[in-house]
């Protein structure tokens, strides 16, 4: 009812129809001045015209409604620089509203987290971490040990790997004084054709012997 007598209450122009609009009127105003400024130049022409045929009133007249164009174009030039500045102040306030909202935005987001989160919770739940760090610790712990409770003496243990580095040591001591290469001893050679040599000859080695024998006969 209410609605019906007083009408819908009037909504504030956002800020991007504002501007639409703003854009809209001037490419009206750079029409109007274009237009005025195609006047300004059919006036001149005229005037030049009516000066060449001695038409000095009319000439006169040409220039009185060239000047009155000039003052337009004047005027709607100062229009296009007011609806210029106006744009800019507009995107200006427009960005720093989109800003400030944001802020706000992020400061509520923040304030409900702090609120869903009080330092007591917090305090509650590091406490429960550790807690529980601390039984891991002690599980691992005791998987760690052998089964069966078997204790090593790491003394004896450091003791007997000693003497396998010893016995290893001394092994490869004896390793090299046996394969320590022994010099060939040179035992001259004496023609002594009636002695026959300690080793046993080869049938080949025989035959050969007799064969240089007969040969020296």
């Amino acid at each position: 009812m209410f609605t019906r007598i007083f009408g819908k209450p009037k909504q504030e122009p956002t800020a991007l129809v504002t501007l639409a609009k703003l854009q809209e009127t001037l490419e009206m105003l750079e029409k109007k001045e274009n237009l005025f400024l195609r006047k300004v130049s059919e006036e001149l022409d005229k005037a030049k015209e009516f000066s060449k045929a001695k038409k000095k009133k009319a000439a006169i007249q040409c220039l009185k409604r060239k000047r009155l164009y000039e003052i337009e174009v004047e005027k709607l030039g100062n229009f296009q620089l007011r609806i210029h500045d106006q744009m800019i102040l507009l995107e200006s306030a427009n960005v720093t509203t989109e800003t400030v909202g944001a802020l706000r935005t992020g400061a509520a987001a923040m304030k409900a987290m702090q609120k869903a989160t009080n330092i007591g919770d917090v305090d509650k739940t590091m406490d429960e971490l550790n807690e529980q760090t601390e039984t891991m610790k002690e599980i691992q712990a005791a998987l760690a040990n052998p089964i069966g409770g078997y204790d090593f003496d790491e003394d004896e243990l450091e003791a007997e790997l000693e003497e396998l580095e010893e016995l290893e040591l001394e092994e490869q001591i004896l390793d090299t004084e046996t394969t320590y290469p022994v010099p060939p001893v040179h035992v001259p050679q004496v023609n002594q054709p009636n002695c026959r040599p300690l080793n046993k000859n080869s049938k080949e080695e025989d035959e050969l012997a007799a064969l240089e024998k007969e040969m020296a006969i």
